[in-house]
């Protein structure tokens, strides 16, 4: 797997004749190594181990729904009062991080409601706080951490 623009981590692996499956700490089981999965898990990593979000807060791959169609988060984390505060969405580290990207984190937050929104590819990482009463996007020059949004 390619190396990222995030802190290396002493991850778990499995190897078959079908597959690779990387060792998912939320989830407590291996899952299918995919480069999103790659990154996914990476990102996990910097949240817990160096911005103290967490891992109980976090859910990986929450259902959610927008015109009827059933979609899937990334990774939603949660405030100690139970509801989202960010929303991330992961792409494999080939993928470029494009203004469709954008939109498609955005229409999954106008349900989830996260007051923040992360993209990253494992290369790239691009935040906005989100102010729902001015239907506006503030960009963040970084990602803020667990303390710092917690109430």
């Amino acid at each position: 797997m390619q190396q990222l623009n995030l802190p290396a981590f002493d991850y778990k692996l499995k190897h078959s004749p079908e597959r690779s499956l990387i060792f998912d700490g939320i989830r407590r089981k291996y899952v299918a190594l995919t480069p999103e999965e790659w990154v996914r898990q990476h990102f996990i990593h910097y949240l817990v181990t160096y911005l103290q979000y967490p891992k109980s807060l976090l859910a990986i791959e929450r259902g959610t729904t927008y015109n009827q169609l059933a979609k899937r988060t990334d990774l939603c984390v949660y405030g100690t009062h139970g509801r989202p505060v960010m929303l991330v969405e992961c792409k494999a580290a080939q993928v470029p991080i494009t203004a469709a990207t954008i939109k498609q984190a955005s229409v999954y937050n106008q349900n989830i409601k996260a007051r923040y929104v992360v993209l990253t590819n494992g290369l790239l990482h691009y935040c906005w706080e989100v102010d729902f009463a001015n239907a506006q996007y503030k960009a963040l020059q970084q990602i803020p951490s667990f303390p710092d949004i917690s109430d």
